[in-house]
């Protein structure tokens, strides 16, 4: 990502920079001169065009902030309509739960920059409300000029906006990172995700943390979308055709999918929205195989995916006998067909989960979610590539991305024994990081 999206760089003054802003910005606004000639100092180019563009839409700098063009019934339909309602589950778990004790806002907006949810800490949140920064309120750049949020929507690019870069004075003791989201099959923008507080919110390690929350909300919509059209062409093919049989067993349901958890488990669970139920690990190993494989895999494959051999055919179509009868007793919304092998359904797996996290960037999701390894003890073959896969590719992105508070938690909790993390995390600690000292140590334990 560009340095010119970033408020600071790594090692820089925060208080040095701060007074550099400030003296430029009185200088921008003093000077005609310089409001439209050439570079003025060290102000990044990003906020010096957005400071002219605010000038040219006659933004007044010392007017309040947050003019309301909604109303609360209008507030309340944008958000029941709004496509990232859907995701805001997502947007709870990457960043309001840590906003409560990190000290930061976290607002979503429309595509037009209006806030239509505003949370996080609460202090923060009742010193937000006099600056006008509040659910209802305008914070396009045509309203109140350079902000994270409207200059992110103005741009398509993710931005950072530190101090005075803002163009309301009002807002000078702010800073705030925030990134577009878009729709993941049009491209379209649908909105921005905003993290807001004091000088911590311009640190460089800020603006990937609300990228890798842009992706898995992104993810979440294109999941969401996918499931519409599944129900929507199950309704079409089937109900008028097959009306008796929404008197049997119901078909699954794209609202609550069942979800099969194998991290860090001897014994898979099936999780069907209503119960939790233990499943015999071959039919454990029967779903990994048929959930990896959404086409179907005839009964020669299958059985080399969970056997290892394909003259187990015989003894897989004994366990799927009672796997059927298994998801009958149970009442869990899921179906297996034949000719080939394949799931009637949507599963999720808490493992494939993992690993489409750590695709899209979403390391701290990822490790978060990370349970340990694929059903322990299991030798067959779809678990062991499962398995391998998801510890190599949680290892790659933690020595390679991960901010340095990610990698310390992954050598403690999943790394004790391999000396490259350890080192790795030595190499990026901050010098007077008291976490040094631990790591220090772990290396000497291991040298010896």
């Amino acid at each position: 990502m560009s340095r010119e999206w970033r408020a600071l760089r790594r090692g820089e003054s925060a208080e040095a920079r701060r007074r550099e802003i400030e003296r430029a910005y009185e200088l921008f606004l003093g000077n005609e001169t310089q409001r439209f000639g050439g570079p003025l100092g060290s102000i990044r180019e990003i906020v010096l065009q957005s400071w002219r563009r605010s000038v040219d839409q006659s933004i007044d700098p010392n007017a309040e902030p947050g003019a309301v063009p909604l109303s609360a019934d209008e507030l309340r339909e944008l958000r029941r309509i709004h496509p990232i309602a859907a995701a805001l589950p997502v947007l709870e778990r990457l960043l309001l739960d840590e906003a409560a004790d990190s000290g930061f806002i976290v607002a979503v907006g429309d595509a037009q920059g209006r806030l239509l949810w505003v949370d996080g800490d609460r202090q923060l949140r009742a010193k937000a409300e006099d600056i006008g920064f509040v659910a209802g309120t305008d914070w396009s750049e045509r309203s109140v000029g350079t902000s994270a949020p409207g200059s992110a929507l103005a741009l398509g690019h993710p931005m950072q906006v530190f101090g005075a870069e803002h163009f309301s004075r009002a807002v000078h003791q702010w800073s705030c990172a925030a990134t577009p989201v878009h729709d993941p099959e049009t491209g379209a923008i649908l909105g921005v995700i905003d993290i807001t507080g004091g000088e911590a919110i311009a640190e460089p390690h800020v603006l990937p943390l609300v990228e890798a929350t842009r992706h898995a909300v992104e993810a979440e919509l294109k999941l969401e979308a996918m499931r519409r059209r599944v129900e929507q062409e199950r309704r079409r093919t089937s109900e008028p055709r097959q009306p008796q049989r929404s008197a049997g067993r119901p078909r699954a349901s794209a609202a609550i999918s069942p979800r099969l958890i194998v991290m860090g488990r001897e014994q898979a669970v099936l999780d069907t929205g209503v119960a939790l139920l233990e499943l015999a690990r071959r039919h454990a190993e029967i779903l990994l195989a048929l959930s990896t494989s959404p086409q179907g895999l005839s009964a020669a494959a299958l059985a080399q995916q969970v056997y290892g051999e394909r003259e187990s055919q015989e003894t897989l179509r004994a366990e799927l006998v009672r796997l059927r009868k298994f998801f009958s007793v149970h009442g869990v919304q899921l179906g297996l067909e034949s000719r080939p092998y394949r799931l009637d359904g949507l599963l999720q797996v808490d493992a494939t989960d993992a690993l489409a996290a750590i695709a899209r960037g979403a390391h701290r999701l990822a490790l978060a979610s990370y349970g340990g390894p694929v059903l322990i003890g299991s030798e067959s073959p779809i678990v062991v590539e499962l398995r391998g896969e998801l510890e190599a590719t949680l290892r790659e992105s933690m020595l390679q991305s991960a901010a340095p508070d990610l990698l310390f938690e992954y050598a403690q909790h999943w790394a004790e024994e391999d000396a490259q993390v350890w080192q790795t995390l030595l190499q990026v600690l901050p010098q007077l990081s008291p976490k040094r000292a631990r790591v220090v140590a772990r290396l000497e334990q291991l040298r010896r």
